[in-house]
């Protein structure tokens, strides 16, 4: 774009500190409504199967040590996250809003829980979990030019690299592409899926179930390892809510984004419990404690002259839930930016890509960030916690709502015992890790979150003048290097 093209924009709304392009025939810069169902449903069981169900299983068995407990609790997991995404269809139905938990949050309790909702996600869970998932692949890719030791952790930070740079680049680019490399992705991934169920089958079918004898037999349970076994399980449920993060984007949302969720999650579930019966056809639990990779054992003693099978398509998996999670996280960083939480240039749209680049690219760059550590796997533990803190307090909202916000259409209305129960679900989830396991990093997690009221009221808030004069210059820049503009204002 030619900078003769662009000229300032005078309303009085953005106080003479933006551009917009000037074209011969007006052209619309919104986000373009082209996710249809099935790519809705490649969305959730690309996002949720990821690394999760080839590294949670033996945290799970590690908490509740009986195979038994373990497919239970692998069940009641899906459970809970297909209860959890059919309130936010309602949530996603009556707030056709991106940006997942945040615009429910603002509808429900006013900015500052939105605000310290996007605080936390933006700078911490989402961006450590794409690093993580990213992490994951790059082991994976890189494995089987290493054979018989680690790969250097050098090629792995930089493979790492590598990925986030060419997914941020792909959603950054197109809609309609990074849609497409999601269902591709989507369809190697259940690819290995398949082939350890049906292998699973196959092997059950031979009479390969003396592992499941006395399935509850050394069971270990009280409250703080179910609560942990929950935590390990949902991390591979984690996405369950990532469609409502792009709302505006799908096509008929009041009918597709309900299908997605009925269609995907119980999908998504069903897999999981068939492939932890798979991997403990082949596998003690002492064995399966003991694995370093559980999907690459099974591997081994199943698909041997082709064992090489497991950490290629692995690796399609990890790289498919890290587009997924990419495509949706940017437009959380969208959505902050257009009410003002984030740099509003995080709000724009590209003009010739119609895309939230900006959003993409911030996202993907916090991500690098979190690559340089590389060891941030007990940071995310520890932080999870947060993640159901926000997941309760949205559904909470929902059931606030009900009788705060009644002239609010609802094409879709759960019955109100599902929000309630989540709720409290999500509360356990909370509290019985602090409660049978008190440690300091939980006091840090909560201080970070509390932490972001400070950002919030010195730049949101009271929006001093020093910081506008500084921010003005550097989005007008912006806008010009990287060709974008605000998004239009929907007319009623």
């Amino acid at each position: 774009m030619d900078e003769k093209n662009l000229r300032k924009r005078t309303g009085e709304a953005n106080g003479g500190d933006e551009l917009s392009l000037q074209t011969s025939k007006p052209k619309t810069t919104n986000l373009q409504q082209e996710v249809g169902l099935i790519s809705g449903i490649c969305m959730i069981v690309g996002t949720i199967i990821g690394s999760g169900i080839f590294i949670s299983p033996k945290s799970v068995l590690a908490n509740v040590a009986a195979v038994g407990p373990c497919l239970i609790i692998w069940s009641a997991c899906g459970i809970l996250a297909t209860l959890g995404a059919l309130c936010f269809a309602e949530l996603g139905t009556t707030i056709t809003k991106s940006g997942g938990e945040y615009p429910y949050l603002m509808e429900a309790f006013g900015p500052i829980p939105a605000y310290l909702f996007s605080w936390t996600s933006l700078l911490v869970i989402k961006p450590s979990s794409f690093a993580i998932i990213c992490l994951s692949f790059a082991e994976y890719a890189s494995a089987p030019f290493y054979p018989g030791c680690d790969p250097p952790v050098v090629v792995i930070k930089c493979l790492a690299a590598s990925a986030i740079v060419v997914i941020t680049a792909v959603n950054s680019l197109s809609v309609k592409l990074g849609s497409y490399v999601q269902n591709f992705f989507t369809a190697t991934k259940m690819i290995i899926v398949l082939i350890i169920i049906v292998s699973g089958i196959v092997l059950l079918a031979q009479g390969k179930t003396e592992n499941f004898k006395n399935s509850f037999k050394d069971t270990k349970i009280s409250i703080g390892s179910i609560s942990l076994a929950f935590y390990n399980g949902l991390w591979a449920y984690d996405g369950w809510n990532q469609l409502n993060y792009i709302t505006e984007e799908l096509k008929n949302p009041y009918r597709n984004l309900p299908l997605s969720i009925i269609i995907g999650i119980p999908l998504v579930s069903v897999c999981y419990v068939l492939i932890n019966i798979s991997y403990f056809t082949v596998m003690t639990s002492t064995e399966l404690l003991q694995s370093q990779a559980v999907a690459v054992t099974f591997g081994d003693r199943v698909l041997y002259p082709a064992a090489w099978i497991v950490p290629l398509f692995v690796a399609f998996s990890t790289i498919g839930a890290a587009n997924g999670t990419c495509f949706t996280a940017g437009r959380l960083v969208y959505v902050a930016g257009r009410e003002g939480h984030m740099l509003k240039v995080l709000s724009y749209i590209s003009v010739k890509r119609l895309t939230p680049a900006p959003a993409i690219i911030f996202y993907g760059a916090i991500t690098i960030i979190y690559i340089i550590p590389g060891n941030i796997d007990t940071l995310i533990n520890y932080f999870s916690f947060a993640v159901w803190i926000f997941y309760g307090l949205t559904v909470l909202g929902l059931i606030v709502m009900r009788f705060t916000r009644k002239e609010l259409k609802r094409p879709i209305t759960v019955p109100i015992v599902i929000p309630i129960f989540v709720t409290l679900s999500s509360i356990f989830l909370v509290l019985a890790p602090i409660i049978s396991q008190p440690e300091l990093p939980y006091l840090y997690c909560a201080l970070f979150i509390l932490g972001g009221l400070v950002f919030y009221f010195l730049f949101v808030h009271f929006k001093f003048n020093w910081a506008q004069r500084i921010s003005k210059p550097i989005t007008m820049y912006l806008q010009m290097l990287l060709e974008v503009v605000p998004a239009e204002e929907d007319t009623e």
